[in-house]
């Protein structure tokens, strides 16, 4: 080899390993339809490093952003007028998301839509090491219900969906035990069937034998009184969600379906806002429940200092006594990677049952934030301790 040769070699080779360490920080190209895309849509794509690429027509528009994860992504246009880009990686689970077209927020039209953030718009999945125990498997099912009543407190129909395990319809002379299991804020009674794989939970944990049959009622935690409304000056008005509970939804549900109508056999759970609104339900109904699951929060929310049991829930804590005796299950559980305001109110409440000799169980999810895969696996657990 000769001096020029050489010098040659070095060229290319100088000229080409920029190239080749970029390659390494390039979007990977194994993307795959996401799973909860409408029927026969291609886009929206999820690849291996969980990012999320989107693609819609839009050739009068300037300007096409994704907005996933409080980050919006700029789209490119090419020469057909379509539109197409990705996001950063995305953490494991389901995401709620939009796209942005010259200012205007719209659903995307390849994926199917979901009640969250306060409106009906988008979701994706970006497939979790663990999703084994929310999949669908060749495993009996149960079956979802929608349950129409008429509300005497807030003077509107409203709904619930009922889960019905597998097996209810086929065996007439079987009784159940009862989970009320309650959604988030700006989000609503279609969430847990829907977005939380509720069912699918149920049916995966039943036919493992993990946990027993039960009835999951999931009803609507906005309810307000005609008055309430009407005399709501600023923010929201004064819930009468509990009344409802209490009153209407528990005796209509006893009432239309085989349920084991005692406390022994009541459960209730609720995440977020529904684990603020469980925790003030059950511990001022302690003789018609004997279950308590708390996903990402607690009813001393905020959490601005430290709970005086004393004034607590009106001293519902105070006599530790009593919630033991009550409770045969008080279950905490948030992700590891929550909002602070969420890691502060949960350990405030854990410090306050510490010391005063409060039974209770605590599970972090690994990972994940104040998202839905923190709360199916909250429901996967707590499921697991329930009717025993």
């Amino acid at each position: 080899m000769n001096r020029i040769q050489l010098l040659i070699i070095v060229f290319i080779i100088g000229f080409y390993l920029p190239f080749s360490a970029q390659t390494d920080d390039k979007v990977k190209e194994d993307f795959q339809s996401s799973l909860v895309n409408q029927q026969g849509k291609e886009f929206p794509k999820v690849n291996s490093e969980g990012r999320v690429r989107v693609r819609i027509e839009a050739p009068q528009a300037s300007n096409v952003q994704l907005d996933i994860g409080g980050v919006k992504y700029d789209l490119k246009k090419n020469d057909g007028g379509i539109w197409i880009g990705e996001s950063a990686p995305q953490d494991e689970g389901f995401h709620y998301y939009q796209l942005n077209i010259d200012g205007a927020s719209v659903p995307d039209p390849g994926s199917k839509y979901y009640y969250g953030a306060g409106r009906w718009g988008s979701g994706i999945e970006i497939p979790a090491q663990d999703q084994e125990f929310y999949e669908m498997k060749d495993v009996p099912h149960g079956s979802i219900t929608e349950n129409i009543y008429f509300s005497e407190i807030t003077q509107d129909w409203r709904r619930n969906f009922v889960y019905l395990p597998p097996g209810y319809f086929e065996n007439c002379e079987e009784y159940y035990p009862v989970l009320y299991l309650q959604h988030g804020s700006f989000e609503d009674e279609t969430g847990w069937a829907s977005q939380g794989y509720a069912n699918l939970i149920l049916d995966n944990l039943i036919a493992s034998g993990k946990a027993k049959k039960m009835i999951v009622v999931m009803d609507n935690g906005y309810a307000y009184k005609p008055e309430a409304m009407q005399n709501a000056q600023d923010g929201r008005p004064k819930s009468a969600f509990e009344e409802v509970l209490i009153e209407e939804v528990i005796p209509n549900i006893d009432k239309k379906f085989r349920t084991k109508a005692s406390r022994a056999y009541r459960a209730i759970a609720g995440l977020s806002m529904g684990a603020n609104q469980t925790m003030r339900i059950i511990m001022n109904n302690l003789n018609l429940f004997s279950y308590y699951g708390g996903f990402s929060g607690t009813s001393n929310y905020p959490g601005n200092e430290k709970i005086d049991t004393k004034t607590f829930l009106n001293g519902a804590f105070e006599d530790s006594d009593k919630v033991n005796e009550k409770l045969k299950v008080l279950w905490l559980g948030l992700g590891t990677k929550e909002p602070e305001v969420f890691l502060k109110t949960v350990g405030d409440f854990k410090e306050m049952a510490e010391n005063k000799g409060i039974s209770y169980t605590f599970y972090e999810s690994p990972k994940t934030a104040h998202e839905w895969l923190t709360w199916r696996r909250c429901l996967y657990q707590y499921a697991q301790l329930l009717f025993e």
